[in-house]
């Protein structure tokens, strides 16, 4: 299995705990619909602990998940023993994935793309490993609306927040950087997680794109 340089053991603990939290609250219902109806062979970029593994279709044919940092991955190779879909979880970053061109039918990112160094670059891998037409499914928090939330974002992302979080941050234009990349956005649903109480990360988006 390649190494890859990523290490962060604080926050792959913390992230663990606290993804599984959002999923009680309901995130699991998101994850759910950001794989609903795929089919083929897919790639899912920056899989964390392996939480979407569960929700993919028997549709989905193989799944080959990239996770660079090795505690998630160690925590996502359970997950994918347990889940229906046949999936291999490998190392690798998102800007050189361990694939050919046009291998996948469709691609997944959820919760990655504000982690990224280069979202843009590791958008346009994702699209070489795809075929012509492929599917991009993604699930991210992404810059608030309302201006107090993005002055707050701002504020975070220059200072403490991305060297706790494994380089995330909170105010990332994803959808834009999508489009950057080359792919036509389809479909989008914004929302705000949870609904009662607002934090910076609280803004998100789900939608799909094509190659």
């Amino acid at each position: 299995m390649p190494t890859t340089g990523v290490s962060h053991p604080l926050f792959a603990r913390f992230y663990t705990w606290f993804s599984q939290v959002l999923d009680r609250q309901g995130m699991s219902g998101q994850r759910e619909a950001l794989v609903a109806g795929l089919s083929g062979r897919v790639i899912e970029v920056g899989a964390g602990n392996g939480l979407n593994f569960a929700h993919y279709p028997p549709s989905v044919t193989a799944v080959l998940a990239v996770e660079p940092e090795p505690r998630l991955r160690a925590v996502a190779l359970d997950a994918a023993r347990q889940a229906r879909a046949r999936i291999e979880v490998a190392g690798g970053l998102a800007d050189r994935l361990p694939a050919a061109d046009g291998e996948f039918d469709a691609a997944v990112v959820s919760f990655v793309l504000c982690s990224l160094p280069d979202p843009v670059a590791g958008l346009r891998e994702i699209r070489r490993v795809l075929v012509p037409g492929g599917r991009l499914r993604f699930l991210e928090h992404v810059r608030a609306g309302p201006a107090g939330w993005a002055r707050a974002q701002d504020l975070l992302d220059a200072s403490v927040w991305p060297g706790l979080t494994g380089g995330c941050h909170t105010g990332r234009d994803s959808v834009a950087a999508v489009e950057a990349a080359g792919f036509t956005v389809e479909s989008l649903e914004r929302f705000v997680f949870p609904a009662r109480v607002r934090s910076p990360i609280s803004f998100c988006v789900r939608g799909e794109a094509r190659s």
